[in-house]
């Protein structure tokens, strides 16, 4: 829908959609070992803070999700919630035990 100037750039010259596409998956859609690894380390060492939002925090969240989801890695929603209980601030300490 919107490309940033970097990423017109790269893609510019590409003669068709599909080609604009494929171009865009190679550049940002790697499958590589390295690519995978840095996703996840995001998403297990990711922790909310007291001074963002909450719901901005969890769109961080969901697109760790969906960036893993996109190269085929998939967590169960166990896991998952697992994860985001475990990345809650302290004052949500109550909350989380009661939910563990």
């Amino acid at each position: 829908m919107c490309l940033g100037d970097k990423v017109l750039r790269d893609v510019a010259k590409e003669p068709t959609a599909t080609s604009m596409w494929s171009k865009l998956e190679s550049l940002y859609m790697s499958k590589a070992l390295a690519h995978q690894q840095f996703l996840k380390q995001q998403l297990y060492s990711f922790k909310m803070v007291e001074s963002k939002a909450i719901m901005e925090q969890l769109m961080e969240f969901n697109k760790i999700l969906n960036d893993l989801k996109n190269i085929d890695v998939h967590l169960e929603d166990e896991d998952k919630a697992i994860l985001l209980l475990c990345s809650l601030p302290r004052s949500f300490k109550s909350f989380k035990d009661t939910m563990l």
